[in-house]
């Protein structure tokens, strides 16, 4: 999978199950304090990620993760 689709799948995913505005899915936006995404919404993130790109992460690899590009790579690098 090309990074591009990628970026586009997770955009995607964040707009319909978090509600998250398109316009704030920038590159280095902060995941916690820009895009207001809390601890229960990691758990939410860990199925979908294993639902679409069939890896499963750990709260400890997520919690290094702060910025919308830096969880892209993250995506890229487990696929």
């Amino acid at each position: 999978m090309k990074k591009n689709e990628i970026i586009e799948k997770v955009n995607h995913l964040l707009v319909e199950e978090f509600e998250i505005e398109p316009e704030l899915l920038v590159p280095e936006a902060l995941l916690k304090q820009d895009l207001e995404i809390d601890s229960l919404d990691f758990v939410d993130i860990v199925v979908l990620i294993d639902r679409e790109f069939g890896f499963k992460p750990t709260a400890e690899e997520l919690k290094k993760v702060k910025t919308l590009a830096a969880f892209y790579d993250y995506i890229e690098q487990h696929i």
